[in-house]
């Protein structure tokens, strides 16, 4: 700058360096030139783009906000012509400064700007984000210009004229339009809520808050300030955040984006879309593995990763920017001290706040910029778990037989409720595999400016411990994988449990379920341990490091880290800021373990999604489908179009190998051998090709517009048959040809959750006149006529409040309303009354009936409509064995005839029936079953009750919860040991503070003496840290873990089926799902990290207060606006976490609804996509309240960012002003403590807010855990019991009144009868009767109505009714058996002396044993016999393993007539003196049914048996019949007699409508 005066800061060369570099580069243009050149290219742009790309909306402009400031620009325009003319005609050289270039860009920015203004206005409803970052930007550019105008040297002069003359005209203009400019800003930021172009807005195109957010209210998150307001003044619900979801997070297009990105690379790698090789031999040559699930997510949203890396690395060297600032502060406490010392002039204090103004601005900066960079992983976060979780779901529809027999409901779920949230807790973690060694880079240089080389020491010990951290890494990785498949075991095990709750209390199985739980359980925990001592462990080591590097660093420094390795100086800048960046360093050295543990879970989870995904799916080509063959109406009587066509079909349910190489499905095949000797016909020895194939050599021809009857005995592949059709098989050979659309009713009813009218429809349109039609001919007119809320009542998850004849018609009524060309039947008939049957038959199935122009393959037991249909189809041993008419396969004699001999009079009774009687209606049903009417005759139609949603903050007794789970003890043991550390290590920073207080003084001590005491307090450090962190972690949080999940599990397997009717399944499993992970895992991991650093901010405030007393002014104000800010947050937050967890319960209730149903969405056309797209919205809607829970964390991230800047400005400040009067090494020390005070906080509130929603969890589960529950299991009445009680089996009703809900209307309603010891009773009646009921009177599920226990197990109403006094006062009657009322014997007592095998039979996953015995009670002799009595052994000994051969979960393998004999099987091995057949025989052919009640007569001879039939014909030789109807006993006689009752019997009419009389 040659002689020119120069800005002078001589006393710190570095400063003085930027400022000269900066004044000869033109200062003016880089602060006004540069933004306003850049701004007026964007301005262009913007204004070209919206003109080409956007639509005006008409909605008017802001005239308010865009007037003024267009006046304002258009004033700024004519300042700055004004600025330049005076800059042209004035004493400057425009060369040298830049300022008339300046003016110039500036004018041209601010016309694009006016232009921009007015289009902004036009196209958009919320302010410009260009116009918003210009002004503050030339705001604050112009302000440091007019200091330069200002300075006290003119460097910039060339002739110097007076002062007068030189620096007012462009002072002035330049005044004048930062004034103009800073008030257009104001106007520009103005919010616009009110305005009536935003309301328009809102109103027709559903804009959210963030829509018309200005880029202020974004980036500080404002915006959400009214939720946040409203959630203070009362409990958020979902019509509060549910709404229009940004189309980033919508999981359509994530599941696009990733599917597509996933497809890709299996297609590189040689994989076809399902995972299979496309071609086996080339690629197992190269050896290719399949792409990892995990990088073809973040290849995906690379495109926001990379942005949003640079704003997170910004904000973190920001972070360092207040300690690079510490440093000059300290040295102008320093050069204070000194000048004092020496009589010289002291720095101004102008100078030290300046350096304070500079961290709070930084410290605010890097708080705003990481949390929107948090914002952005959030929501890819949300979107990736989004399309994951549809990738699983569109995946589970697809899966071939082979893979769901390896990929269980719990296996599946678990995908979608732990592996894919993992998503949630590693989204902000994942980018500090990035950013940590970009800020040890930045921390090793600001160390090394001050330490020098002794820093690398330091580092040293860093780099010994990173072996030790990746050693631990994969350790934590492998027991991280065995938790997830011991846990996919345990969830099974539950699924299976809540599925078939209804069975295993009639056999009162809970304790074995509680074993199978509690060793999974077990297992699991140990596999816990060992992430948790792990995990330990690397806390242990972040957490220690810093110190220990701390330790190395100074005492290498002390001893030879100065001048040709001379003892370094200790002085406050070396120590305090060293301390500061150590600190800094260590709070994100800190979490890297939980990083760690989160990438590791990302990384097992995604590779368990992955091998899912890989599996086998169902070969949608296998079957070929064409349109419906359309003949013309002239020839329609002449025309033979075939609707199903088979050539020369081989069926299995194995994959056939390929050219003899293994698939990489092995375990998929494998299993799917065991199940392919299952699948055998149970009364028949399995042929030698039969261990192969299930169906061989099929020729079928079915053609268009004919009714098709498939029959054989029970196994023979009749349900088989209509799965080859539908593709649900595999075709080994031979060709299948289907013309037209499908609908499929298997033969047990799939029913979802829903109204019975969108049962039906089916994501279809609503036609009343065709659905009133369908509605009567599915006989379910009655049914809804008995309902107020008709078609709108609620059916309970798997048809639960139905009856099975209910269930079934629902399931015919939705498949004609499909409207389909081709319906398969899976004996729909089985299920229902005789009347019922004639009028389905009559009206819908049948030649007469609603589907007569259409293609009917019907699988029946029953035989009496055999002579209606056009073609009949004879399966044996998985072969048609004959084909034909009615009268072709009679006059054959084969078969076909010797079924129709055997059974003679059925038929000809049903054709008498059919030419005589007239099509009856089928009577009016009372009550859908658990449903109702309300007692006062109102129906709500509802039947799954909402979720509790708890509201405001979490209660104290949640904490409480926890801390008992723990133990008190160890929750007390904990606080104060990380109290303890915490005084550790503020101990050692302030026994570095005292060694810089004495550096220089007469009675210093050696350093040794030093560096002896802070070896000390760091060595108590480390040991106290490693108690503590092993109690924390291990300790306390596996024994809360164990206690939490045992109190919910007990509580669970307790509760009445009441609570089991109007709770879906998704909604339990999701406590054992997620809300246990995060009990197990999260919660333990949190916790400790909580407790850390709330001790840390306390140690700060301590230290604060103590060094600068002054600061205790400050702490009112600021404490009142934090609890503010808490208040706020802490119930909002509450709130939409309880929201977003209840969010996820639909999501798994559909997923396992879809899978019970999955043959039947794949064979309907269309349903698919409507199931596809259901889950797309459960999910939106859980993607919605996450991303509103996650914006509420980012709100308060940012107000604590500036209440932590502010609360630096003021220690700094305060310190700076009293700067005379304070101890220099007390000040550095507090300094260094509040400058880490703002990343302490933010990790802090994440973390406290982390624990307050992990809590959610724990609450959840106590909610759980304090539910009533039924009857006890054993009572003090019940020992008096006679030994072997009931001996006799003598049961009476005594005015006995039961409903299945407390409120509904009654189910049985004041019923009296006796059954005597060793009779054989039946139970008729229609459909809803209540014969099912008496069943579960007898057993106990159904409680008397009004009694104790009965109210006092509801769900709703248990807790207000618990007087043990009440159980006194009951209307409800009573059941004696032998003379004992049932109501004072235990529940266990009660079950285990009784049998029933129910309308249902369910087995387990497991072994043969385990289902027969589940008690493991009875020799292998004894079950060998049990088994030839139940015509078992023969086929049993075919098996693999025989009686331990497994058994798929739900009894997959097994035809409905194998199950129920199974089902015999477990009645004779624990035989009782009351013996109750629920519809037992209900799905087995009228061969098997007889053969069981042959069966039953012969090995129960000596019982009482209760046989519920819907065949009249068993129950004809039974000694008395009793007819239900409306929940009351009508007839109750000898069946000669009541069958003599012609004119009014009830009995008469249902044996005439069976064909059973004339």
């Amino acid at each position: 700058m040659g002689g020119k005066h120069r800005l002078v800061y001589d006393r710190d060369p570095i400063l003085q360096a930027v400022v000269d570099f900066v004044m000869s580069h033109g200062a003016h243009y880089a602060l006004l030139g540069v933004p306003a050149t850049l701004a007026l290219v964007a301005f262009v742009g913007r204004t070209v783009y919206l003109k080409r790309n956007k639509i005006a909306h008409n909605y008017g402009r802001t005239k308010a906000i865009l007037w003024p400031t267009q006046l304002l620009l258009v004033s700024n325009a004519a300042t700055l012509l004004l600025l330049a003319s005076s800059l042209l005609n004035g004493p400057y050289s425009t060369l040298t400064d830049g300022l008339m270039s300046s003016a110039g860009w500036m004018f041209l920015a601010t016309v694009a700007a006016i232009i921009l203004n007015s289009n902004e206005h036009r196209y958009g409803i919320r302010a410009s984000d260009f116009l918003l970052t210009y002004y503050p930007v030339i705001v604050v550019a112009s302000a440091f210009s007019l200091f330069i105008l200002l300075g006290p040297e003119d460097q910039h002069l060339v002739d110097p004229p007076p002062p007068s003359a030189y620096k007012s005209a462009p002072f002035r203009y330049l005044l004048f339009s930062t004034v103009f400019t800073a008030i257009a800003l104001v106007f520009e930021a103005f919010p616009r809520t009110n305005t009536r172009v935003q309301r328009l807005g809102r109103e027709r195109e559903q804009m959210s808050p963030y829509d018309q957010a200005n880029l202020f209210s974004r980036i500080t998150f404002h915006y959400a300030q009214p939720l946040m307001s409203l959630g203070a003044k009362r409990p958020l619900v979902a019509a509060d955040i549910d709404g229009k979801i940004p189309t980033e997070l919508q999981t359509h297009g994530n599941h696009e984006a990733i599917a597509k990105t996933w497809l890709r690379r299996l297609t590189a790698r040689g994989y076809s879309q399902s995972g299979t090789p496309l071609n086996p031999i080339l690629r197992n040559r190269r050896q290719r593995d399949p792409p990892s699930l995990l990088s073809t997510v973040l290849l995906t949203y690379r495109s926001r990763i990379i942005p949003t890396m640079i704003v997170r690395i910004t904000s973190f060297v920001l972070l360092y920017v207040p300690a690079f600032l510490f440093m000059y502060l300290l040295r102008f406490f320093a050069q204070y001290a000194e000048a004092i010392k020496n009589g010289t002039p002291v720095p101004p204090a102008s100078l030290g706040l300046a350096i304070v103004l500079g961290m709070f601005t930084s410290n605010l900066l890097s708080g705003i910029l990481l949390a929107n960079s948090s914002r952005v992983c959030s929501d890819m976060a949300i979107g990736a778990r989004a399309g994951l979780i549809a990738m699983i779901y569109r995946k589970a529809l697809r899966l071939s037989p082979a893979s769901r027999q390896t990929s269980t409901l719990g296996e599946i779920t678990n995908h979608m409720s732990v592996d894919a949230e993992v998503w949630m807790a590693a989204s902000n973690l994942l980018p500090i595999a990035i950013t940590i060694p970009v800020e040890v880079s930045i921390a090793v240089t600001l160390l090394y400016i001050i330490l020098g080389w002794s820093v690398f020491a330091g580092l040293a010990v860093f780099a010994i411990v990173l072996p030790l951290q990746a050693w631990l890494s994969k350790v934590m990785d492998k027991a991280q994988r065995s938790k997830l498949t011991v846990m996919d075991k345990r969830l099974r095990v539950m699924a299976e449990f809540v599925s078939n709750i209804k069975i295993i209390k009639f056999c009162s199985l809970e304790t074995v379920f509680r074993e199978k739980i509690d060793d999974l359980r077990k297992e699991e925990l140990g596999a816990q341990k060992s992430l948790s001592v792990v995990r330990a462990f690397l806390e242990i080591v972040f957490s220690s490091v810093n110190l220990l590097i701390t330790l190395v660093t100074f005492a290498v420094y002390a001893t030879v880290g100065g001048p040709n390795f001379t003892p370094g100086p200790i002085t406050p800048e070396v120590i305090f800021v060293g301390i500061t960046v150590f600190a800094r360093l260590s709070v994100q050295l800190g979490i890297v373990s939980l990083a760690i543990t989160h990438i590791i879970s990302l990384k097992a989870s995604h590779h368990r999604i992955e091998k899912f995904l890989l599996q086998e799916e169902i070969d949608s080509f296998a079957i070929h489908r064409f349109s419906k063959q359309i003949s013309s109406s002239a020839h329609r009587a002449t025309d033979n179009y075939l609707a199903v066509d088979i050539e020369d079909g081989t069926f299995s349910w194995t994959k056939p190998s390929i050219n003899g190489v293994n698939s990489s499905h092995a375990r998929a095949e494998t299993s799917a051998t065991l199940v392919e000797s299952e699948r055998q016909p149970l009364l028949s020895a399995p042929s030698a090709a039969s261990s192969l194939h299930v169906l061989h050599d099929i020729d079928l021809h079915i053609y268009d517009g004919k009714l098709a009857a498939i029959i054989g005995r029970v196994g023979q592949g009749k349900s088989s048959l209509l799965s080859a059709i539908v593709g649900e098989m595999y075709k080994r050979q031979g060709s299948v040809t289907v013309y037209g659309d499908l609908a499929y009713v298997p033969q047990q009813a799939w029913i979802v959750n829903a109204t019975i009218r969108d049962n039906i429809l089916f994501g279809q349109e609503f036609d009343k006149a065709r659905y009133d039609q369908i509605i009567y001919a599915a006989g379910l007119l009655p049914d809804l006529e008995a309902l107020s809320a008709g078609d709108l009542t609620e059916i309970g998850e798997r048809g639960i409040n139905l009856s099975g004849g209910q269930k079934q018609r629902v399931a015919l009524a939705r498949a004609v309303y499909q409207d389909a060309d081709i319906y398969l039947l899976d004996d729909p008939l089985s299920a229902v009354d005789a009347n019922v049957d004639q009028h389905l038959w009559n009206n819908l199935i049948g030649p007469t009936g609603l589907l007569k122009e259409k293609t009917r393959i019907l699988v029946t037991h029953g035989i009496h409509h055999l002579h209606e249909v056009d073609q009949i189809v004879v399966i044996k041993d998985g072969r048609v064995a004959e084909s034909g008419e009615y009268q072709e396969l009679l006059d054959a004699k084969h078969i076909f005839h010797t079924i129709i001999t055997e059974y003679d009079n059925q038929v000809h009774s049903a054709k008498r029936r059919a030419d005589k009687s007239p099509v009856r209606n089928v009577e009016a049903v009372v009550q859908l079953e658990g449903q109702g009417v309300k007692k006062d005759g109102k129906s709500e139609g509802a039947l799954v009750v909402e979720e509790t949603v708890q509201v405001g903050k979490i209660d104290w007794k949640v904490y409480l919860a926890y801390a008992k789970a723990i133990s008190i003890y160890n929750a007390v043991i904990c606080v104060l040991l990380y109290a303890f550390v915490q005084a550790c290590q503020i101990g050692a920073n302030v026994w570095l503070a005292r060694w810089t207080s004495d550096t220089g003084r007469d009675d210093a001590q050696p350093i040794s003496y030093y560096l002896a005491g802070y070896s000390i307090l760091v060595g108590v450090f480390l040991v106290v840290d490693l108690i503590v962190h092993y109690i924390a972690n291990v300790v306390c949080g596996l024994r809360g873990a164990k206690n939490l999940h045992d109190r919910l599990l007990t509580r669970v397997l307790r509760m009445p089926i009441s609570f089991f009717d109007v709770t879906p399944t998704g909604r339990i499993l999701n406590r054992f799902s997620s809300d246990v992970t995060a009990v197990d895992t999260q919660l333990p991991n949190e916790l400790p990290g909580l407790l850390a650093f709330s001790t840390n901010v306390l140690g700060i405030i301590c230290v604060i207060a103590y060094s600068t007393p002054l600061f205790l002014i400050a702490v009112p104000p600021l404490a009142a606006v934090f609890l503010v800010v808490q208040h706020y947050y802490i119930k909002t937050s509450g709130a939409l976490k309880r929201l977003y967890s209840i969010a996820k319960s639909p999501l798994y209730q559909h997923f396992s609804e879809s899978l019970a149903g999955v043959a039947t969405i794949r064979a309907t056309r269309g349903i698919e996509a409507v199931f596809e797209r259901k889950n797309e919205i459960l999910s939106d809607t859980i993607a919605q309240r996450a991303d509103t829970y996650m914006l509420a964390n980012r709100w308060l991230t940012v107000r604590l960012s500036f209440l932590t800047s502010t609360t630096t400005l003021i220690v700094a400040s305060l310190a700076v002003m009293n700067v005379d009067r304070l101890d220099t090494s007390l000040v550095g020390l507090a300094l260094s403590y509040i400058l880490g005070l703002t990343n302490v906080a933010n990790i802090l509130v994440r973390t406290s807010s982390e624990v307050q929603n992990l809590l959610v969890s724990v609450e959840r589960i106590e909610e759980y855990a304090n539910k009533p529950i039924e009857a006890p299991l054993a009572t003090e009445q019940q020992v008096n019991l006679q030994l072997g009680w009931p001996r006799a089996g003598r049961i009476e009703f005594k005015n006995y009144s039961t409903r299945y809900r407390e409120g509904l209307k009654y189910a049985l309603h004041d019923v009296s009868f006796t059954i005597e010891p060793r009779e054989r009773i039946g139970i008729v009646g229609r459909t809803g009767a209540g014969k099912s009921t008496i069943a579960l009177a007898i057993f106990r599920l159904l409680e008397a109505a009004d009694s104790f226990w009965a109210i006092a197990s509801d769900p709703e109403m248990g807790l207000h009714y618990m007087d043990p006094e009440f159980m006194l006062n009951t209307d409800g009657g009573k059941i004696e058996i032998d003379g004992v009322d049932i109501s004072r014997v235990g529940l266990k007592a009660l079950r285990e002396r009784l049998a029933i095998m129910p309308q249902e039979v369910t087995l387990f996953a497991g072994t043969i044993r385990d289902n027969i015995d589940p008690f493991h009670e009875f020799t292998e002799s004894e079950l060998w016999d049990t088994l030839a009595r139940a015509h078992l052994k023969d086929f049993v000994k075919t098996l693999s393993d025989d009686l331990l051969h497994e058994v798929s979960p739900q009894g997959e393998n097994f035809s409905a007539g194998q199950k129920a004999l199974i089902g015999l099987a477990r009645a004779l091995l624990r035989p009782a003196q009351v013996l109750i057949l629920d519809e037992a025989t209900a799905s087995v052919d009228v061969e098997t049914d007889a053969l069981i009640q042959k069966t039953i007569r012969k090995e129960f001879k000596h019982c009482t048996v209760i046989t519920i039939a819907h065949r009249i014909k068993t129950v004809l030789d039974y000694d008395r019949v009793m007819v239900l109807e409306g929940g009351q006993v009508r007839e109750y006689d000898t069946p000669a007699k009541l069958l003599e009752q012609k004119e009014t019997g009830l009995f008469y009419r249902l044996a005439q409508q069976a064909g059973e009389v004339a």
